[in-house]
């Protein structure tokens, strides 16, 4: 296997033998072999295109399907091989229609035409010839930006699917996923169109993140501030993780009347902001962190848990029965739901303790959307202008659980007392809970929510530079960002199609980034590694 798509791959070079994150070498083929498939089937669904021939069924599975393979979402080959039956399935299909329309079918290209094993281990074997190294004679920078574009649009995929998923797409985000996905396929490829390639995938995204974000706002109303408890309710527990608004709600309304609490872990604590959820009596806290504790917080949680989407390393068997996954995630060994009735997680929360006494722990706020913030944009540039406030920080991204992480605790720590920080995304963990107080009101660390509300940071910040008549750039703003996975990388595709520049980006390079490519990064947009909390404050405050 060769894996180096997550911050934490072995060495910062690569994984070869099991992935860091736990994903075993047969599962890491099977996943190539899907990607492989999946352009094959693109390259007939841009051809379908062009001849007036787009297959819905084909658009949502291509998403779900790269949405799959993202870091830590699943790890069970049984169902990488019912993937990849049907991606086969559905590319025989359209190329059919494509046919019939008069559209062009004859491709040459391996993807075009394999045909898959009939045994696991055939699989494997495909999948192997395929990977991310099969070909020794690509040059390093198109390999580079190659993958690059690859794991930005398995970012698009994964907010694509989450908007699908409350009745808001885009073809033409269908399109730039197939397009892309068809692409990688074309060796004439030059290094510039690679470059417009990458920068036109964040566009794209940014497109995507707008269809969550009116996902979630028409579906739930827009996040209100909102003190959510970090401590315990006595009684019967299940706790919520991942990012999907929706199963949440079922299971809140499956929960009503069943003496149940339901807590959110990681991402899912913005959903308690959102006024259609938090109308609900027994969603009551937020319990643990994301990633530096979650196989102890895991394993002491008393109750049953819900994985709804990734950001969460393989859990242990020593508590695995107590874990239910929902959606696209699955691990062997780990109950899967796929019909969205609860009632064995339910049955599993009411089967174990609970908590046994009430514990009064501390209270943190979330809530800060865009509508909440430019609610109050006059008080925020009265506070600029007066010299109160003197700078933002967008202090986001991922969290994960390699050395090098605490930076982000120590550089927010470190933020003078004239300054706000603004956070998203599960990286906050490590300082969401710090008591910064507030400037004349406004809260000095403001909670705009899940990775995908990287879309309200932005509309916030267009929002203020209109505001003072300047650019974004111009802006006493600066973007301190951690990633991990490829939703990170699909954000950051997009600040960069927006011209974003002086990113400080940790809490180490992308492996997949070649020195030359880097340099196009550094040369065009000012990017650049993080230091420390003390020189990189210095570098930008003065």
């Amino acid at each position: 296997m060769f894996c180096f798509q997550c911050e934490q791959t072995a060495k910062g070079e690569g994984c070869t033998k099991i992935g860091v994150c736990g994903k075993q070498p047969d599962v890491a083929a099977l996943q190539d072999l899907l990607m492989h498939a999946l352009k094959g089937l693109s390259l007939y669904a841009v051809e379908g295109r062009k001849v007036g021939v787009s297959d819905p069924k084909v658009n949502t599975f291509t998403c779900e399907a790269t949405f799959s393979t993202l870091t830590n979402v699943d790890f069970d080959p049984e169902r990488f091989v019912k993937l990849i039956d049907r991606c086969v399935e559905l590319r025989e299909a359209l190329k059919e229609k494509v046919r019939a329309a008069g559209g062009k079918v004859d491709f040459a290209e391996g993807a075009a035409t394999f045909r898959p094993d009939q045994s696991l281990h055939g699989l494997v074997k495909q999948g192997e010839a395929v990977g991310i190294k099969s070909d020794p004679d690509i040059n390093s920078d198109i390999l580079s930006l190659r993958e690059t574009l690859v794991y930005g649009l398995k970012g698009v995929a994964a907010y694509a699917d989450h908007a699908h998923i409350l009745g808001q797409e885009d073809d033409a985000v269908y399109a730039f996923i197939h397009e892309g996905l068809a692409a990688t396929l074309n060796r004439s490829l030059g290094l510039q169109e690679w470059v417009g390639l990458v920068l036109q995938c964040g566009a794209v995204n940014l497109r995507a993140m707008e269809l969550l974000d009116a996902a979630n706002t028409e579906t739930y109303g827009h996040p209100v501030p909102t003190r959510v408890p970090l401590g315990a309710k006595k009684g019967k527990a299940i706790l919520v993780s991942g990012h999907d608004l929706k199963d949440l709600e079922i299971l809140l309304k499956q929960t009503e009347g069943k003496g149940i609490h339901v807590y959110t872990h990681g991402e899912m604590l913005p959903c308690h902001g959102y006024p259609e959820l938090k109308k609900y009596p027994h969603f009551y806290g937020h319990y643990g962190t994301a990633w530096q504790n979650q196989a102890k917080e895991f394993a002491e949680f008393p109750g049953a848990i819900l994985m709804t989407t990734n950001c969460i390393q393989k859990p242990r068997e020593s508590y695995q029965d107590n874990i239910f996954t929902t959606g696209l995630v699955g691990w062997p060994g780990v109950s899967h739901i796929a019909d969205k009735d609860f009632t064995p997680v339910i049955e599993k929360a009411l089967a174990l303790p609970g908590f046994q006494e009430e514990s009064n722990g501390r209270q943190v706020m979330c809530g800060f959307g865009r509508n909440a913030v430019l609610g109050v944009a006059d008080k925020v540039i009265e506070a600029v202008k007066s010299g109160a406030i003197r700078h933002f920080f967008l202090v986001a991204g991922c969290d994960g659980a390699k050395p090098g992480r605490n930076y982000y605790t120590e550089f927010v720590e470190k933020v003078p007392k004239d300054c706000v920080v603004l956070t998203l995304a599960c990286g906050k963990f490590r300082f969401f809970d710090k008591d910064l107080v507030d400037i004349g009101g406004i809260p000095r660390l403001l909670d705009i929510g899940q990775c995908n509300d990287a879309y309200s940071a932005i509309q916030i910040a267009v929002a203020l530079s209109k505001a003072f008549n300047i650019g974004v750039n111009e802006l006493p703003l600066s973007m301190i960002l951690s990633w991990y996975e490829q939703k990170a990388v699909a954000i950051l595709l997009t600040l960069l199609h927006l011209g974003i520049k002086g990113i400080r980006l940790g809490p180490s390079l992308p492996a997949f980034i070649t020195p030359n490519v880097l340099d196009v990064l550094v040369t065009n947009f000012n990017i650049k590694p993080i230091t420390t909390p003390d020189e990189d404050l210095q570098a930008i405050l003065g």
